[in-house]
């Protein structure tokens, strides 16, 4: 079943890049895949007129010039196989296969959109997908941009788009002044965030910073001209060009709930001390088991990494890689509570509103029907190109649903590569 792995990594950010470099130190065979054709994942993003910073050069260098760690960029998982096993997609190899003893999910996160009038308009992004086009080589200089949603994405994207010479007319916060004001005043007992926050933010000059806001309606006639924002009971609308609208992340589950992997109560992948999930020979790693941003990602890929190798470090790294994730954690504790969704934030929008872009279905469409499941079969919602990553997603915000079970192929692929993997499974078939 093409090359052989002891650790195979599925993700190239933080906490992938970790993991690999610290099973790499222990001697084992690695492989490293990832969707995007530069490593670094969504936080380390770069491209034209974006450098790489500097800890992630560090990283990719130690792990580039390793005589045991193979880097794969540009690769899609299509496919688990059995007997250990990953049916694979690449735009330069096209389909093929590889097994491994262990697997690490460093599959991290997506960006949650809630829909509302007018968001399927040119010029709607999440706040995410805005900082990604722009490090990708898009050009927003002299736009004027109102940046939406929920969260610490919304300061990055802030700071990414000032940076491009953008005009951020308006940073639009669902979460109250309170809440906002108490989360800052304890940045105090972490130090780097608070350095971080003030450097993202430049005191919000020359921009509007509404609390207790959030968008309504995108208006414009074939692209965005004006957003209207709901500001306790009035509306204010304000003409822009590019609205960017994003409440928080959510954890990318596809791959673990394929393996079937426990997931928690609030929707992440379940892992104990040593991040193994229920799964023998499955373990995970950063925003997938839990959105706790760049530092958490990095100490678990550690943890994992050296997990997944065999190789027992001595206590006083342990307790001190144990410590780190707990301080961590703790902060990703109070970036949820400061920044849970309101009742404004999860107010539903008119029914005839898109939900499903891929296959043009409303809110009302979906919202008579009983669970995802039901929905899905009788209003093809969720079967588009997005497979239901962004309506799955507002569907189980808005009305509580659990995603349904992912079924292969997890991506758009060629039929030769579907093929392999029914010529691997009718082989290992008994006679």
């Amino acid at each position: 079943m093409g090359e052989h792995y002891d650790v195979v990594v599925v993700g190239a950010g933080p906490a992938g890049l970790h993991a690999a470099r610290a099973a790499a130190q222990a001697g084992k065979r690695i492989a490293v895949l990832d969707d995007n054709p530069r490593v670094g994942g969504q936080v380390w993003r770069h491209g034209p007129g974006h450098a790489p910073p500097a800890p992630l050069c560090d990283l990719h260098e130690a792990l580039r010039t390793a005589h045991n760690v193979t880097l794969w960029s540009s690769v899609r998982v299509i496919a688990p196989l059995s007997g250990r096993g990953l049916l694979l997609e690449s735009s330069g190899h096209g389909g093929f296969q590889l097994s491994y003893d262990q697997l690490i999910l460093a599959t991290g996160a997506r960006e949650r959109l809630l829909p509302f009038t007018g968001w399927t308009l040119p010029g709607v992004t999440g706040a995410g997908g805005l900082q990604a086009l722009i490090k990708g080589g898009t050009p927003v200089r002299d736009e004027r941009i109102v940046i939406a949603g929920s969260g610490p994405l919304l300061l990055a994207a802030l700071a990414t788009a000032r940076a491009a010479g953008a005009q951020v007319v308006a940073v639009v916060e669902q979460a109250s002044a309170f809440a906002v004001t108490r989360f800052a005043a304890s940045l105090v007992s972490t130090p780097s965030k608070l350095l971080q926050a003030a450097r993202l933010t430049r005191g919000f000059a020359g921009l509007h910073y509404w609390t207790s806001s959030v968008v309504r309606e995108a208006r414009g006639a074939g692209r965005v001209e004006a957003v209207s924002i709901a500001r306790g009971a009035r509306t204010v609308t304000l003409p822009c060009d590019r609205i960017a609208c994003g409440y928080g992340l959510v954890p990318n589950l596809t791959l673990a709930q394929a393996f079937g992997c426990a997931i928690s109560e609030n929707g992440a992948v379940t892992v104990d001390d040593a991040q193994r999930t229920s799964v023998d020979g499955v373990l995970a790693a950063g925003e997938c088991t839990g959105i706790g941003g760049m530092e958490l990602a990095r100490i678990e890929g550690e943890i994992a990494g050296w997990t997944a190798s065999g190789v027992t470090q001595d206590l006083r790294t342990l307790r001190t890689q144990q410590a780190q994730r707990a301080r961590w954690r703790h902060f990703a504790q109070r970036v949820e509570s400061a920044f849970s969704l309101g009742d404004a934030a999860r107010a539903l929008p008119s029914d005839d509103t898109l939900l499903c872009r891929c296959e043009d279905v409303t809110l009302g469409e979906v919202r008579v029907h009983g669970d995802w499941r039901d929905a899905k079969l009788h209003t093809r919602c969720g079967m588009g190109a997005c497979q239901g990553r962004i309506c799955g997603t507002a569907a189980g915000t808005w009305f509580g649903w659990p995603m349904a079970q992912p079924r292969p192929p997890f991506q758009p692929a060629q039929i030769g590569t579907l093929m392999m993997a029914a010529s691997v499974q009718e082989a290992e078939q008994p006679e």
